[in-house]
Formats: C-alpha cells, structure tokens, sequence
C-alpha cells in the first residue's frame, strides 16, 4: 500500500477521533486504513462518517441495491480498497459473486443476472461516475421502482461513493490485501459495461 500522507495512529488520544475510533477499538478491530488516513483532518474525518454511515445503515432502499452501486463505482474507478471492502458486504446483502463477476458487462450480461431493477440502478451509477450528472431518462425510470425519497437515497449512495473512490485513488489508499483473489474480478474487467 502507498498511501501518500502518514497514518494516525490508532491509539491516538485525540477526542475527535475518538469518535469514530472508538468505535473499531471497542470491537477489538482495527481502526480503517482510510479513517487513519482521513484522521489528519478529524473533524473531516467526522463529518465523513456522518454521511457514510447513515448512507450504509439508515437507508430505507434495500442494501444490497446500494452495495451494488458501490461494488460499480469502485470497479469503474478501479478503487481495490473500496471493492476489496465492500465484497463481503455486497454478498452479505444478496448480490451473487455471479453478479459480481459480469458486473463489468451488466448491460449484456443475461436477463436471468440482474434483474431491470438492479439494471435501472446500474444505469445511474454508471452515469454519475462518468459523467457529471445522469440524465434526466435515467432518473426518471428509477421512479418505476421508488419513491422520490429513495431515488434521492440511490443518487446519494452513488455520488458519495464516487468521492469515496475518488479520494481512495487520490490519497494511494489501495487494497489492503493484494493477493485476494476478489480483486482480480475487478481488475480484469474495470472497463464500463
């Protein structure tokens, strides 16, 4: 890993910090390589997760969709850190390592691997991590399965994880186990679908 700035340390004392540390710490796990790095800057690193874990955690669209948008969004942007982290979580909330593995060529992938939903979502992701915005036909058609308030929950997830990727790329945060055998379904098939 070659992340370009220094590390917190994990047993920083600093009440910031201590926040979102604490949390790890308490559960005998290790504080994230990211929420080490983006603890230079503490109350970034705070304002940080008070929109990524209500994203993950408080939203009312289903997870597994969500998780669908990110597993994209780190696979276009080619962020190992992020797909590395998010595969369990991906699995873990109903997206097949089928899936997983055509996620590169969703859109010519078999009618039986993901459904119009999960391609309505995907439409998006893929749009807001190439362009700037989705069009206006894109968003529309979400509206064939949610709710205003749940398309407003998918455009989040989508653009948050999109700075997430962006910022993991920037500050050289890659996957912290290179060898995982997961990352080679990302890495051999990063181009758009």
């Amino acid at each position: 890993m070659m992340v370009r700035i220094p590390l917190v340390p994990e047993d920083s004392t600093d009440p910031v910090l201590a926040e979102v540390f604490d949390l790890f710490r308490g559960a005998g796990r290790p504080v994230p390589v990211l929420y080490r790095t983006l603890g230079n800057a503490p109350e970034m690193l705070k304002a940080w997760t008070a929109m990524a874990w209500p994203l993950r955690q408080r939203a009312q669209t289903d997870r597994g969709l969500r998780e669908l948008i990110i597993m994209r969004l780190a696979q276009v942007t080619e962020a190992s850190y992020e797909w590395q982290a998010h595969w369990p979580e991906a699995v873990r909330f109903g997206i097949t390592e089928e899936q997983l593995g055509a996620l590169a060529h969703w859109r010519s992938a078999s009618a039986s691997v993901f459904s119009p939903v999960e391609r309505a979502v995907l439409a998006l992701t893929d749009e807001m991590t190439s362009g700037v915005e989705a069009t206006g036909e894109t968003v529309a058609a979400l509206g064939e399965w949610f709710d205003p308030g749940a398309v407003v929950e998918l455009v989040l997830t989508a653009a948050f994880y999109a700075c997430v990727s962006r910022t993991l790329r920037t500050l050289g945060i890659e996957a912290e186990h290179p060898d995982d055998p997961h990352l080679g379904v990302m890495r051999g098939s990063s181009a758009a679908g």
